[in-house]
């Protein structure tokens, strides 16, 4: 059996930006999309070789705004994979849309040609803050694309939201959160507002006193996971939830680090030790693939060391968390000073452990970036000994492991910290918990 993929296209315009926004995405480009249409196209069938070493398994259309794109322009380019990939039968296929370029006749194309889920771009049920953040749609919009995409025959719809947004109470996300509950959608995520340096809104509102506050967006979150359980959406990872058996395939191979391929101007993969992402660009990634020159922008080989610190870190994002096992077969480093941090976040309220499997609860994931630096502490301190690539890994001090955006510095300063540690078995007992 081959191993499975996930594929990920980026469709990088826009009818306008949002004010938060900072992904790669363009507004009043259209005349640009010709030329990318073909050169993605032209990249996809020049990788077919390698993605038919796979089966793949789920494919995501994100960007951007796809459903700006269009619909049959976007099963041009699916039809492209199903021809020359294996694409299963069964696989999850999902398609971002925002409410004010959605319409019926598009969302029947979608469907009758294999797309399985459509994730919408609500972000709010308040007009006066759809405006503010600079969203084209109002909420009676979304509702109607809601609806369509039922009768479209969409049994799997997604709905974004974001909470932390200038002046808006916990009333207002509570309110927010019971007007989505009532549309029954199988699947919502919730993110809390970051102000990206470079976007309107972070000139516009950075330490502003009309944001709400970390305590505020605290509450926010741990009222949006309560109360999403009470209606039947489990969390399963830190800002999704869903009715059961509806967690995102493309989405988990993130967090679970399989395999994916990703295609457009900034787009990332991952497959195997190796990650690569391609230009920021859309003019020179259209460019390169017409003239065969490289579009690479990042590339790095990723070795065991690296890889066993990222498999904890992002599992413990995830409800499902660690378990001695995986945690063992993944790292290769003893599970004791792992367990007994993960014992002391306990008796906070900050994890528990539920059939053979640490997690954090909701509290913890509050505090999960210094939850899990801590836990990459004891990690390092129980790294077996006498393994080659451990041993090599650990030869080049002047290497950086690489970790996301935002929690460089921590762990930079927790693993000089480990350097410094005393005796194995004392060390965790000296652990400084975050202060409740």
């Amino acid at each position: 059996m081959k191993p499975r993929l996930g594929i990920y296209i980026h469709i990088p315009f826009c009818a306008s930006k949002c004010s938060y926004c900072d992904f790669y995405s363009l507004a009043g480009c259209e005349q640009l999309m010709p030329d990318y249409h073909r050169a993605l196209i032209a990249h996809l069938e020049e990788s077919a070789r390698g993605i038919r070493n796979y089966e793949v398994d789920s494919v995501y259309f994100g960007g951007g705004t796809p459903s700006y794109y269009g619909a049959e322009h976007l099963m041009e380019i699916f039809d492209v994979l199903k021809r020359n990939g294996n694409v299963r039968l069964d696989a999850e296929v999902t398609v971002e849309c925002n409410p004010d370029s959605m319409s019926y006749r598009d969302l029947k194309l979608l469907r009758q040609n294999g797309v399985t889920r459509v994730s919408i771009g609500v972000q709010a049920t308040n007009n006066d803050l759809l405006k503010l953040i600079g969203r084209r749609h109002n909420f009676q919009q979304a509702e109607l694309a809601f609806s369509a995409a039922r009768k479209a025959g969409f049994d799997n719809i997604s709905l974004d939201l974001i909470y932390g947004l200038p002046s808006q109470t916990k009333s207002d996300w509570a309110e927010s959160l019971a007007r989505i509950v009532e549309m029954h959608p199988e699947h919502i995520s919730c993110y809390g507002l970051k102000l990206e340096e470079g976007t309107p809104m972070y000139r516009e509102y950075k330490d502003s006193p009309v944001l709400p506050s970390e305590d505020e967006q605290a509450d926010m979150y741990s009222y949006a996971a309560e109360m999403l359980e009470r209606y039947g959406y489990k969390q399963y990872e830190i800002s999704n939830f869903c009715a059961p058996g509806f967690e995102s395939v493309h989405n988990l191979k993130y967090w679970n680090l399989d395999d994916y391929m990703g295609f457009g101007p900034g787009a990332h993969s991952c497959v195997g030790n190796l990650r690569y992402s391609f230009v920021k660009d859309l003019k020179r990634y259209i460019s390169g693939v017409e003239r065969k020159v490289s579009i690479i922008d990042e590339y790095q080989l990723v070795d065991p060391l690296e890889r066993s610190v990222e498999y904890l870190m992002l599992a413990m994002r995830t409800n499902r968390g660690v378990s001695e096992q995986d945690y063992r077969v993944r790292t290769q480093s003893d599970w004791k000073p792992i367990h007994r941090v993960l014992q002391a976040f306990r008796e906070k309220g900050w994890a528990e452990e539920t059939e053979g499997r640490w997690h954090f609860t909701v509290p913890g994931f509050l505090i999960s970036n210094t939850l899990i630096g801590i836990l990459l502490e004891a990690h390092a301190s129980g790294r077996a000994e006498g393994i080659p690539w451990v041993e090599e890994a650990e030869k080049k001090e002047e290497k950086k492991i690489i970790l996301p955006k935002g929690e460089e510095e921590l762990f930079a300063e927790l693993y000089e910290a480990k350097r410094r540690e005393r005796e194995r078995e004392e060390e965790i007992d000296r652990v400084e918990l975050p202060t409740e």
